[in-house]
Order: C-alpha cells, then sequence, then structure tokens
C-alpha cells in the first residue's frame, strides 16, 4: 500500500457511526498546525474559510488554480495525516480531472457539494451520480484512493424540515453511495429527529455540520459517523483577532 493510500484507508476507517471523526475545518498552513498539534487524526479544509483567507466570496468565488494551492499548503504542513479537501461543485473539472489534481497536492478525501454554484439549485441527481461514479472510476484506475463525502444540499436555505426534504434527502444519499461515495453530508440539517433517520436508513457514514444548538455528545448518541465546524473556526478566529485589534487601537 502506498503512503497516500494508506492515508486514504486511515481516513475512510475514522468514519465510525457513534464515535464520530472530529473536523474542526482549517482555512491555511497556520490553522492546520494548530489543529494537527492539537491531536486531531485527521485534517479538513473549508471552502467558505478559504475563500475568505483569499480575499472571495465563497461558492466558486475564488479562482480554482488558488483555492488548490492553498490546499496544498494544508496538505503539507499535515505531514502523515489524512487531509480532505472542500473541492466545492468541481470547479467545471471533468471528473478525472478533479481527481488527478486532489491527488496531485497528496489530498486522500474531498467533499462534493450538490448545488449549482451559478444556478444556485440542486443538481439533477443523476448528474450528481454520474460524476461520482466517474470519480471513483477515475481515482480506482489511478491508483490514488479517494474518500469521497457526497454533499446533499436538500436541506440548504430551508426553514423547518419536512417529511419531503427527508425522502429527497435519502434519496439522494442513496443513490450517491451507490455511486461510490465514502460518506454524505447533508449539510445546514439540524433537525434530531431528521438526523436520527438519515443515520439509520442510510447505507453509508453521515457527516453532519456542528451548528450552534447542536451537541457533539448528542450527535454522537444518534450515530452520526463524521463532525465537521465549517468555517465557524476561522469566524471565531477573525473574531478574536477583531476583538485585539480594537483593544490595540488608540
Amino acid at each position: 500500500m502506498t503512503a497516500h493510500d494508506d492515508r486514504a484507508a486511515r481516513l475512510r476507517e475514522l468514519h465510525r457511526p457513534g464515535d464520530p471523526l472530529m473536523l474542526p475545518n482549517v482555512w491555511d498552513a497556520a490553522s492546520a498546525r494548530v489543529v494537527a498539534d492539537a491531536g486531531y487524526p485527521a485534517l479538513a479544509t473549508a471552502s467558505a474559510a478559504v475563500s475568505a483567507m483569499l480575499g472571495y466570496e465563497d461558492h466558486q468565488g475564488a479562482p480554482m488554480e488558488e483555492m488548490f494551492a492553498a490546499a496544498a499548503r494544508v496538505v503539507r504542513v499535515a505531514g502523515d495525516l489524512p487531509v480532505t479537501v472542500d473541492a466545492e461543485a468541481g470547479y467545471g473539472l471533468p471528473a478525472a480531472d478533479l481527481v488527478a489534481r486532489l491527488a496531485g497536492i497528496g489530498a486522500v478525501g474531498c467533499n462534493l457539494e450538490d448545488t449549482d454554484p451559478a444556478a444556485g439549485v440542486l443538481v439533477d441527481a443523476s448528474v450528481q451520480v454520474d460524476y461520482l461514479a466517474a470519480m471513483r472510476e477515475a481515482a480506482d484506475a489511478n491508483g490514488t484512493d479517494l474518500v469521497i463525502n457526497a454533499r446533499v444540499d436538500v436541506f440548504l436555505g430551508k426553514g423547518e424540515v419536512t417529511p419531503e426534504m427527508i425522502d429527497a434527502a435519502l434519496d439522494r444519499g442513496r443513490r450517491y453511495l451507490e455511486a461510490g461515495a465514502d460518506a454524505v453530508y447533508p449539510i445546514l440539517v439540524r433537525d434530531e429527529t431528521a438526523i436520527a433517520t438519515l443515520v439509520k436508513e442510510l447505507p453509508g457514514p453521515v457527516n453532519i455540520l456542528c451548528l450552534p444548538g447542536l451537541e457533539v455528545s448528542r450527535l454522537a448518541e444518534l450515530g452520526v459517523a463524521r463532525i465537521s465546524w465549517g468555517p465557524q473556526p476561522h469566524h471565531h478566529a477573525m473574531a478574536a483577532l477583531k476583538d485585539y485589534a480594537s483593544a490595540l487601537r488608540p
């Protein structure tokens, strides 16, 4: 097994329902070093935080090359730790090219969202399934294992969770896992009943964004296998810097 595939295998194995992988997402080499030194077993980037660090808006507002360069610096300081990269919606790249770019910087995992950032609507599920399957095929063909975390954006920008939304998330999640995804990420869902249903019904690990009001211990009880914080660590860091800078001002 290559060093790359060893890191991918470790990342995949860390997705344990009830004993979740904890990912306080990073955005540059300095934040990656802090999180790594704190003892976390893997690192993950957050596109919103990386975009803000680069001076751009989220949702593929930053140039692709700058996003990959930032991720490469995270991988460099991570050393032997697995790194999973928020690849947003794939930057319009063919699946094989996206896989090659991720492997080229040493990333062993990625998030892929199912929202079209230009139109602001969900990608047709069949189109997303085909793309995920092509990513898995490319990773297998290249011999560079890749842990794919398929985002499900059914709850994004919505209010109260409905049974129809849960059904839609389950349908997409099942199809993404069948296509070769390793985990499903129904982002912005905070309803415990919805989370419990997704965990129970989906035949693969579920990743939850730990929004304010959610508790890590409760998410673990519900069987969540991966917990992310998205851009929240970046927000906290910037708020601390703002307070510090304001206190220094004469």
